[in-house]
């Protein structure tokens, strides 16, 4: 595989991935910054139906108004994010675009002049999550060829393709802000003891361990002595992956109820 085709994968995988976990960002603003448990990636399976979010109903960060957010870090890192992403297809519109205006291929500049602020926005209007395929198709190099009409003529292409300091800086955007969006959310790859929360079965310490290309796994202190229903990993730790995570979530909150009894 060529270092072109390399950037290009790198960059469409992280720029997916952003557009993925934008949904769980915009929640994180609106909710106080979670503990270490349980793991994020439950959240779907944990969270009631009310607040589930359609991502593409919601303005941009940058176009909206933040009265109370609840977890700072995860508003600052979201606007970062859009400004990056933002501008970066700017950039990207400003070397390669060739559809002219009213073309639903073209990314829209913004215009302070406009009578109302969706015009004046342009193209950031339409929020993040098209901001992100729109930047990876000129990175894959869509819409780069002409076509040909029915009366035999070519038509020229949209979009020129994209020269290589533009795809190595698409993809430095694209994995610096996929790398803070996991952090934010604690989906990056770490190690953490699960706190106040002992295996529910023999006592030991249980341990979070993360990875953004893969499910969490949770292991017990105790090794093989520890009775919980999981098996062994490598290290002789009991493990449950991701399709134990619920049960052990149940576990520990029935484990913590006959405490408070």
């Amino acid at each position: 595989m060529t270092t072109a085709a390399i950037a290009r994968r790198e960059t469409a995988d992280a720029l997916r991935t952003v557009r993925e976990l934008w949904g769980e960002l915009l929640l994180a603003i609106e909710t106080p910054p979670a503990d270490v448990w349980p793991p994020r990636q439950l959240a779907h399976t944990m969270r009631a139906g009310d607040d589930e979010l359609l991502v593409e109903e919601r303005a941009p960060l940058v176009l909206r108004e933040h009265p109370a957010p609840l977890n700072l870090d995860a508003l600052d890192a979201g606007l970062a994010i859009e400004r990056q992403v933002f501008a970066l297809a700017d950039t990207l519109a400003a070397a390669v675009q060739y559809a002219g205006p009213g073309d639903p291929h073209r990314w829209e500049f913004q215009n302070p002049g406009a009578a109302d602020a969706g015009a004046a926005a342009g193209s950031r209007a339409h929020g993040l999550h098209f901001a992100c395929v729109w930047i990876e198709g000129r990175v894959l190099d869509e819409d780069t060829e002409p076509e040909q009409q029915l009366d035999g003529t070519l038509a020229a292409p949209p979009f020129a393709p994209l020269p290589p300091h533009l795809l190595h800086e698409a993809r430095r955007t694209a994995r610096t802000a996929e790398g803070r969006l996991l952090r934010t959310l604690g989906l990056d790859q770490r190690t953490t003891p699960v706190p106040d929360r002992p295996c529910p079965w023999c006592g030991g310490e249980l341990t979070l361990r993360t990875d953004p290309d893969g499910p969490p796994t949770v292991t017990c202190s105790t090794g093989e002595d520890c009775t919980a229903p999981v098996p062994l990993d490598n290290r002789g730790r009991r493990v449950w992956g991701w399709a134990d995570l619920v049960a052990l979530v149940g576990a520990l909150a029935a484990a913590e109820q006959r405490l408070a009894v």
